[in-house]
């Protein structure tokens, strides 16, 4: 064999090699995923090291040498041993129900000096109670007609459920993730009743057909404020065309911050078309993560495309395995972007001006720190290794993290909306999948107002009951008033 062949196989071989070590380093990425998965643990907190060349970052104290100078002081001081704060108050709000308890001997000659009282707590089971309308009929003088009330408007009519029991029958599902098939076993053991499944599906649907102009309200209210959160999560459809197989849909959510208000969309697909039809007409900043689809709708020149740093910093969290000398020198930068953001946070109290010229003095130079950091260390690992594609997501976010800066409401992740997100994620672990393409609809709308209820710290049952009480003989062109934390100018 000659020289140049020999040159040649060697070449091959060391591109075989290269290969191979991308390859395998992808799946030790993706094994380390699986094995946290298994194991029920995915956490994503870091604690950085006490390493020097990690404390420069950000230590202003250092000699020529880049080695950190800590100046040393001896504190003493003397402080008071906290007392244990004892049980939690019982809510003062709770019905009482006193029992007094007398000795045992003759006490009418004795004289009453005082008392103990101990409070416990004591749990009474829901109950179901049949109401009984009962509307006396009156014959009018002359035989001119019979004089009887009119029946009150009911959210379904010609259903024998009230707007309270619909109430708690939806928040048991989409809340407390009940499915109807268990919520039957415990009316039937605690209460002797035994609905259909097939009821409980059409109360919730008529339910949701009563919303629907509610849902519509709410839609249009977060497309108002200029800034909203967008995200994706899967979800399980019965297919109709083939029995016993399932569809992959996808509620799309999107997040208004600053109104505390969520909105659920099903599609049927994961493409451009939902979320473009969606954001039709809508002028402001959406903040997102690198999912290419949203690139497209940022082509708008009505939508600016903002972007989200816990991304970014997940991809480095799942390279620790992997590169960890790497991974924890950027974690350690990013752990110090949310410590002064969270200063930051504290010191603005709400003023997005001031909030905005904080970060740019504190918060972006950290930020260019890492972008400077991955420029020059991208060149010394494999493209397609973990590390090497975190770098690469870093960088080819970047210009959207600099949105970031423009406007000091707009968040630096959207960690917000995946807290929307999981009690969907809860679901799909009870449910497995929705029955249909509408019944998927009909979740989007009530998880999109539990959510927004839960934002606000409003009871979902107590809302949802007085809004199914109300919303029948509405005026529809004050919707807006039934939303979740918006004050009801009806209410008596």
């Amino acid at each position: 064999m000659t020289y140049q062949e020999l040159q040649k196989e060697n070449q091959q071989l060391r591109q075989s090699n290269e290969t191979f070590k991308e390859k395998i380093s992808a799946l030790e990425v993706q094994l380390g995923q699986l094995y946290k998965l298994i194991q029920g643990f995915k956490s994503e907190r870091f604690i950085p090291e006490i390493l020097q060349q990690q404390l420069s970052l950000f230590s202003e104290n250092s000699d020529k040498t880049g080695q950190v100078v800590t100046p040393k002081e001896t504190i003493s001081y003397t402080r008071e041993k906290k007392k244990h704060p004892g049980r939690n108050t019982l809510p003062e709000h709770l019905p009482v129900r006193e029992v007094i308890l007398e000795p045992e001997e003759d006490v009418s000659t004795l004289k009453k000096i005082g008392e103990e009282v101990s409070e416990t707590l004591e749990y009474t089971p829901a109950s179901l109670v049949k109401r009984r309308t009962i509307r006396p009929k009156y014959a009018r003088k002359n035989e001119q007609g019979v004089v009887i009330a009119p029946l009150p408007t009911r959210p379904i009519e010609k259903s024998i459920a009230e707007a309270c029991l619909l109430a708690y029958i939806l928040v048991s599902k989409y809340i407390d993730h009940l499915p109807f098939y268990r919520q039957i076993q415990r009316f039937k053991r605690e209460f002797g009743w035994e609905p259909a499944s097939s009821t409980l599906s059409d109360w919730m649907a008529g339910c949701c057909q009563l919303l629907e102009p509610l849902y519509n309200t709410l839609k249009q209210k977060i497309l108002t404020d200029g800034y909203i959160q967008a995200d994706e999560s899967p979800i399980k459809v019965l297919d109709s065309d083939k029995k016993g197989s399932t569809h992959q849909g996808y509620q799309w959510v999107y997040h208004d911050p600053l109104q505390k208000l969520v909105l659920f969309n099903y599609r049927r697909g994961r493409g451009q078309h939902g979320p473009r039809e969606f954001l039709d007409g809508y002028k402001g900043y959406v903040q997102c993560d690198g999912y290419s689809v949203y690139d497209k709708i940022g082509v708008d020149p009505d939508i600016t495309m903002a972007g989200c740093l816990v991304h970014a910093r997940r991809k480095f969290v799942d390279t620790r395995d992997q590169d960890k000398e790497r991974a924890d020198k950027a974690l350690a930068i990013f752990s110090e972007i949310y410590r002064q953001e969270r200063a930051i946070k504290e010191e603005a109290a709400g003023d997005a001006d001031m909030r905005k010229e904080l970060r740019l003095q504190k918060v972006l130079p950290l930020l260019q720190q890492i972008k400077t950091w991955v420029q020059e260390e991208q060149f010394k690992v494999l493209p397609k290794s973990a590390i090497g594609k975190a770098m690469t997501y870093f960088l080819n976010q970047y210009p959207k993290f600099e949105v970031i800066f423009e406007d000091g409401r707009i968040e630096l992740d959207n960690n917000l909306i995946e807290n929307a997100i999981r009690p969907l994620a809860l679901g799909r672990k009870n449910f497995l999948f929705a029955g249909s393409h509408r019944a998927a609809q009909d979740a989007a709308m009530l998880y999109s107002f539990f959510g927004s209820c839960k934002m606000q710290g409003i009871n979902p049952q107590e809302w949802l009951e007085d809004t199914l009480r109300r919303i029948p003989d509405h005026n529809i062109q004050k919707l807006e008033e039934l939303l979740p934390g918006y004050h009801r100018t009806d209410k008596p």
